[in-house]
């Protein structure tokens, strides 16, 4: 199975709600953090939700 890393790149700081509790769900919770997350439906609709705040590599 492929997995995604997952970096937030950009500030937390003014965004709604919504945006801070999908980056919480990744587990993502200041700049700089990164975690690993299985590619699959659920975590590329959260990346779309948020994109903007992030940066995606596929792991290999």
């Amino acid at each position: 199975m492929a997995k995604l890393n997952i970096k937030l790149v950009k500030s937390l700081n003014g965004r709604i709600a919504k945006h801070k509790a999908t980056a919480e769900a990744l587990g993502l919770r200041k700049i700089g953090d990164t975690t690993v997350q299985p590619d699959n439906e659920a975590t590329r609709g959260k990346i779309a939700h948020i994109g903007y705040l992030l940066q995606v590599t596929e792991e290999q």
